[in-house]
């Protein structure tokens, strides 16, 4: 076995079974792009950056993500279609298989950090077949200095090899590909996809177990920032709702863009130490901190160059709709350092309503931010093809189910408790249609939502009336500095009002019927957050 870079003094392959080939520890950026490169795994963009392509997947595949079900996560995992049980047995022999597939080759090993809060810090080792895989690791997590890394001693070991195929009839997958946690043993295995964003989403199930369930820290998906004063502000939203553009604030320290703790003492620290960002029709106009963020140690995924160039087309969507870009959080130039803030003054909870029905800014009691954060609602436009005009109505549950190992209630009673204790105010915030469903309709204005955030930032909208929605319940501001009052009342904006009514309670028995498999869970709290469907409208 040869090894190569800088290697902690009691770290020893062979104590996992691999005595065989030629371990690159912890190797910088530069060189983990020179050997993909040379691999001809690789190209570099025209702005330094290199740019690989992911194979296969080019994103997460929930269906094969498994949960290892045994005495620690048996009456504690809440199992469902995304957390899917396997045999203990199975993941055995699937280790080893993979360990053995690590054997006689060249292959590269990081170690790393999740948890900018030393106090709930967790080391991860992660073994990746591929060099790019290992510098993806190097930017999404915290890096260890040269020193800490010669004791380094890791709690949770990943295994990523995206040309490792299982075989479902024997190992008990659903197909080639997986991805699958094992609590007990404190192992993941990745499997059969080149995708990075396994490595990413697997820490964070797993810190989304730990961190509630152990250590009595709520876990979020969402991004944060602070402003001058210290105060923070959380971000939850799905894809498409405007969480990176409405959290990039050149005015506010950006604290991360993705997942984040809360702490007893009401702390709020990033699990991460890079970003992860969608990059379809990224500009420089739209988004200029990603945009110049795209430098060398940044890694481009599956994106397309323009003809007979190195320059990156990122309108060019045919390889897939998910191009990412990958880079360590100090490429953002405005950046909270170390990644913590102080307990959060305001949350936002955005949706892209395409229904047109929900207000561009409402805010919530404790029970309706249960309640909306248990849903995790949007809507999706279906896209632009002949024919198509409704939009996709999606709920997923804590705004992340995927990475959800606990009951969704478990992590929305947490937060009402917070919600309580610190005096938070927790804002809805529609950043899709208005006047109409798509389709009628326009979208929201940018200019106007982030005119409603700063407003609830700045404390601008304590001092306003309010009146509470006729079916959510929830309260509207009547008034917003810089905002046309008529808009604030979304019935205000349809022409024909029975209509607007006839779709607020069709919103409202979408959320009822989704919250079904929630209510026997849920406390006379969350439930008095609910909408109030009409009998006739």
């Amino acid at each position: 076995m040869q090894e190569i870079g800088i290697k902690p003094e009691n770290s020893f392959l062979k104590n996992l079974g691999i005595f065989e080939g030629t371990a690159h520890w912890n190797l910088s950026p530069a060189e983990l792009t020179k050997i993909a490169v040379a691999k001809g795994q690789g190209t570099i963009a025209s702005s330094g950056a290199i740019a690989i392509d992911t194979g296969e997947f080019t994103g997460r595949s929930p269906k094969d993500k498994f949960t290892v079900k045994d005495e620690v996560t048996e009456n504690s995992v809440w199992w469902n279609n995304f957390n899917i049980p396997f045999e203990s047995s199975k993941f055995d022999a699937l280790y080893r298989k993979m360990i053995q597939y690590f054997n006689g080759k060249d292959f590269f090993v990081r170690d790393a950090i999740a948890c900018a809060d030393p106090r709930y810090a967790l080391k991860v080792r992660v073994l990746n077949e591929y060099a790019w895989s290992n510098q993806f690791v190097y930017n999404m997590f915290l890096r260890p200095t040269e020193e800490e890394l010669k004791t380094f001693e890791p709690e949770w070991l990943i295994l990523n090899a995206p040309g490792f195929r299982a075989n479902p009839e024997v190992d008990g997958t659903r197909q080639h590909n997986f991805s699958i946690i094992d609590f007990k043993r404190k192992i993941i295995l990745v499997g059969g996809s080149g995708y990075t964003g396994e490595i990413k989403k697997g820490i964070f199930t797993v810190l989304n177990f730990v961190l509630p369930h152990q250590k009595n820290v709520l876990a979020m998906h969402c991004s944060a920032n602070s402003g001058s004063a210290g105060d923070t502000a959380l971000f939850f939203g799905l894809s498409g709702t405007g969480k990176t553009t409405l959290s990039a604030d050149p005015n506010r320290k950006l604290i991360g863009d993705d997942e984040h703790g809360w702490t007893e003492d009401n702390t709020i620290f990033n699990f991460e130490g890079g970003c992860y960002a969608k990059c379809i029709d990224l500009t420089e106009e739209k988004e200029p901190d990603i945009f110049r963020a795209i430098k060398p140690g940044a890694i481009l995924e599956n994106i397309v160059y323009k003809k007979g160039t190195s320059e990156v087309d990122f309108a060019d969507g045919s390889r897939t709709e998910n191009t990412r870009v990958s880079y360590p959080i100090d490429h953002i130039n405005n950046i909270a350092v170390p990644s913590l803030g102080k307990n959060p003054k305001n949350i936002f909870f955005l949706t892209c309503d395409a229904y047109g029905v929900l207000p561009p800014i409402s805010k919530l009691n404790p029970g309706q931010a249960a309640f909306h954060f248990i849903s995790g609602y949007t809507a999706k436009v279906a896209g632009t093809e002949a024919g198509v005009t409704e939009p996709t109505m999606t709920f997923s549950a804590c705004f992340g189910a995927p990475f959800m190992p606990l009951h969704p209630t478990k992590y929305a009673e947490m937060l009402s408790r917070k919600m309580r204790e610190t005096n938070v105010n927790v804002w809805l915030v529609n950043t899709g249609w208005s006047g109409g469903a798509y389709g009628i309709g326009k979208r929201m204005s940018l200019k106007y939502t982030r005119a409603l955030i700063t407003a609830a930032l700045n404390g601008e909208l304590d001092k306003v009336d309010y009146v509470n929605h006729e079916v959510f319940g929830v309260a509207k501001p009547q008034s917003c500095p810089g905002v046309p009052a008529e808009i604030l009342n979304p019935r205000n904006t349809w022409t024909d009002k029975n209509a607007y009514d006839e779709k607020a309670n069709y919103l409202a028995s979408a959320f009822m019927k989704n919250f079904e498999k929630f209510a026997e869970f849920a406390n006379d709290e969350i439930m008095a957050g609910a909408p109030r469907v009409k009998a006739s409208v």
